[in-house]
């Protein structure tokens, strides 16, 4: 991986994300140049969604709750956003960069690529991992 990107932080973010016992549930990536950098965490969906700009590529890691009433575990979700303004040159090398990101953030049951915040609601994300989970045995309360 090399200088690229900056490995330990973005392995403590991810790390933060996956332990029940903090309270962040996501973690986003970015450029500082062309170093891939821990960018934010946080606990407020919404306070991501604010990272993803028309101009700029986003790595995010996502931790939902899904289940019912009788079993309740956590998810996780792998983003990549690229803006729509994004530069194709930029949009290209997105490939290759994620591929590094995904080398220590290896453990997600989603991988989702969005260049529209219509695609990021955070009921789209959870509805998408509720089905890759499988059955549910709630009772219907």
């Amino acid at each position: 991986m090399g200088d690229n990107i900056d490995s330990d932080a973005i392995a403590k973010a991810y790390a933060e994300v996956r332990d029940d016992a903090h309270a962040d549930t996501w973690a986003a990536f970015g450029y500082d140049g062309k170093r891939i950098v821990h960018v934010a965490q946080g606990s407020d969906y919404e306070e991501f969604l604010t990272l993803c700009t028309d101009d700029d590529r986003v790595y995010g890691y996502i931790r939902v709750e899904t289940g019912d009433e009788m079993s309740r575990r956590a998810k996780f979700a792998f983003i990549t956003w690229i803006g729509p303004s994004v530069s194709p040159l930029k949009k290209a090398k997105v490939s290759t960069d994620k591929a590094f990101v995904k080398e220590i953030v290896t453990n997600f049951g989603k991988e989702f690529l969005c260049d529209s915040k219509d695609e990021l609601t955070l009921k789209k994300i959870t509805e998408v991992l509720e089905k890759a989970s499988g059955a549910a045995y709630g009772t219907g309360k």
